[in-house]
């Protein structure tokens, strides 16, 4: 299933609900209907940023080298245009809506 980010600030943004899952949990919300009010959104990316920079952290400890990990998508990665979407929106005061 996907999950469709919208605002006036920006374009949408479709993710699969899985990795939508993830961002939505550490923000405290569900992937069926929901709202980031704009007085919202400096938190909401506080959080996200705060989970990248733990990410790369723990990829920087981690010193092994396979391929499997070189192919991963990481957080970052697959959180960065909805990310883009929070910052639009929080420039312009905007709510960012799915599941609507």
């Amino acid at each position: 299933m996907l999950v469709i980010f919208k605002s006036k600030a920006a374009a949408e943004v479709i993710m699969y609900e899985e990795h939508a899952k993830r961002i939505l949990d550490l923000l405290g919300k569900s992937t069926g209907r929901g709202v980031i009010t704009a007085s919202e959104t400096a938190g909401a990316i506080a959080k996200i940023e705060a989970e990248i920079d733990a990410e790369k952290a723990a990829r920087n400890a981690d010193d092994s080298d396979d391929e499997r990990a070189r192919q991963h998508v990481g957080f970052s990665t697959r959180a960065f245009p909805f990310l883009e979407m929070l910052r639009a929106a929080h420039k312009r005061n905007n709510d960012v809506m799915w599941g609507v």
